[in-house]
């Protein structure tokens, strides 16, 4: 009897050990189980982030000099959508499936005219166009004063002399439903990142 115990004495704590490594191995597990779980969960919520703010925020690229200085070609752009548009406002709009950035000049119901000098004024008032690359009245076949329809805006670009906006009838002023957003924040080149003015 005593050597049969002494067999079963010498295998538990073999057993025990066993089971200890077996209980290791299986927190390992449920550990790694756990981060795997962890990481997905804030991939899974750092792409709905990206994706909400890219829907709410647009970035755009800049093509082409309409808006330089302020805005120059390859400058990359975070657009704010919104509808709340203001004078001065630099605004991204649809037009024949292109996007095109210009500079908000009059609202609806005001009044605007320009100047064979391209001196612009709105309900009367000429406007201090500092952001104004060269004034000019450039590709104009509107007859001035024009007063803005309801729910339009008149934009022009701050490079006048190549811009194509709303002095030109096939652009004319911007209807709500065309305006992306406005522009509120400059991305790239890293030496000019700040908000747009």
């Amino acid at each position: 009897m005593e050597k049969v115990r002494k067999k079963e004495n010498l295998s538990l704590p073999r057993i025990i050990d066993l089971e200890k490594e077996l209980s290791r191995e299986r927190r390992k597990n449920n550990t790694f189980a756990l981060w795997t779980k962890l990481l997905l969960s804030i991939s899974v919520l750092i792409v709905l982030v990206v994706v909400v703010f890219f829907s709410v925020m647009p970035v755009l690229r800049i093509y082409g000099s309409s808006m330089s200085p302020t805005l120059n070609n390859d400058d990359m752009v975070i657009t704010a959508r919104g509808s709340d548009f203001k004078t001065g406002d630099i605004l991204a709009f649809y037009y024949n499936n292109k996007i095109l950035v210009k500079r908000c000049i009059a609202c609806p119901g005001d009044w605007v005219d320009m100047d064979n000098d391209g001196n612009v004024f709105v309900n009367g008032e000429r406007l201090s166009e500092t952001y104004v690359m060269n004034k000019e009245k450039g590709d104009c076949d509107l007859t001035f004063p024009l007063q803005i329809p309801d729910g339009r805006y008149f934009v022009l670009g701050d490079n006048r002399g190549i811009s194509l906006d709303s002095r030109n009838r096939d652009i004319g002023c911007i209807a709500d439903e065309h305006i992306l957003g406005k522009v509120v924040f400059r991305l790239l080149p890293f030496g000019s990142v700040g908000k747009t003015k």
